[in-house]
């Protein structure tokens, strides 16, 4: 009894802080639908009822833990780019950020990408809020560092489709552990300034044309 005396004196943000992590622990382990809100609690060390209290349903629970750990995904990856340097340096500080997220957060990553990607809904919402959150990073650092003027559109589209290679990687690299995270970040770089770099001279491949 005076344990959770003690707990329910600790400051909201510190208590809510503490749901959040147990409840990451649990969606990755089980799963959105199998999770349930008994475990979640048992593991956060809270009753069923504070947890209602703080954070609500099971599903608003969800969905605040896929925006706190977005908005930390993205402040990682904000804090990693070196702006500057060359721009494939700075490139490469973002992946080795990301890459460095996702192998320090393997439990984030699994909710935020393969089970908010399968509930739809709501979750779905706040994993398309992410990505644009990252595309809109990506196309600005390309913007900047491209000699070649760029417009907008051409700048996202390539943004997109290098966070799409990304989370397709850091999804492969959840089944592979043992690899490190500055070899698959190293890998989805060569892979793409290959291209990149290019672009960024203003080197521009045309298809050839038919007659």
């Amino acid at each position: 009894m005076r344990t959770e005396g003690r707990a329910k004196r600790l400051p909201r943000a510190v208590r809510e802080r503490q749901i959040m992590d147990a409840a990451i622990d649990v969606f990755s382990r089980l799963g959105f639908h199998s999770a349930s809100m008994d475990e979640i609690s048992e593991v956060a060390g809270i009753s069923k009822p504070m947890l209602y209290a703080y954070l609500g349903s099971k599903e608003e629970l969800f969905a605040t833990c896929i925006r706190r750990e977005a908005t930390r995904m993205m402040e990682a990856i904000a804090t990693g780019v070196e702006p500057d340097q060359e721009p494939d340096v700075q490139l490469w500080s973002g992946l080795r950020a990301f890459f460095g997220f996702v192998g320090e957060n393997r439990a984030s990553w699994m909710v935020l990408h393969r089970q908010a990607s399968t509930q739809g809904g709501p979750f779905a919402i706040e994993l398309t809020d992410m990505r644009g959150r990252a595309v809109s990073l990506v196309a600005a650092l390309l913007t900047q560092s491209t000699k070649a003027p760029a417009t907008k559109l051409e700048a996202e589209s390539l943004a997109a489709a290098l966070v799409g290679a990304g989370e397709s990687l850091a999804d492969w690299w959840l089944d592979h552990p043992e690899e490190p995270a500055g070899v698959v970040a190293a890998r989805l770089m060569n892979l793409v300034w290959m291209g990149f770099g290019d672009l960024v001279d203003g080197n521009v491949w045309h298809p050839p044309s038919r007659r």
